[in-house]
């Protein structure tokens, strides 16, 4: 894909696909591998995740790999139900790059 092709989103765009980090014990271990792990909206593609995370973030992404997550059949007072489905996009920094994922976007 050439720079020209890319999307170009609004900031309020960019703060929507990017819905929170997930901190978890698997993500916190692809942060040695200089990954990060973000829920994502269901509709967002690669592109856009790349150009919000580099836009938002000010860091150079080199690749970006998305999994759609099945939602959970639960019981809620006796009745069966379905928990949503969710994107979960991880995103691979250039080296020497990193997000503090501790401080806030303001």
């Amino acid at each position: 894909m050439s720079e020209t092709a890319r999307p170009l989103l609004s900031r309020e765009q960019q703060y929507q696909t990017i819905i929170a980090p997930l901190v978890t014990e698997k993500a916190t271990a692809l942060s040695e591998k200089n990954q990060v792990v973000f829920r994502v909206p269901l509709s967002a593609t690669k592109p856009e995740i790349k150009a919000a995370v580099e836009g938002l973030f000010g860091v150079k992404v080199l690749a970006v790999n998305t999994l759609v997550v099945k939602g959970k059949t639960k019981r809620f007072r006796g009745r069966p139900g379905q928990r949503s489905d969710w994107k979960k996009a991880m995103v691979q920094l250039a080296e020497g790059q990193s997000i503090d994922l501790t401080t806030g976007l303001a």
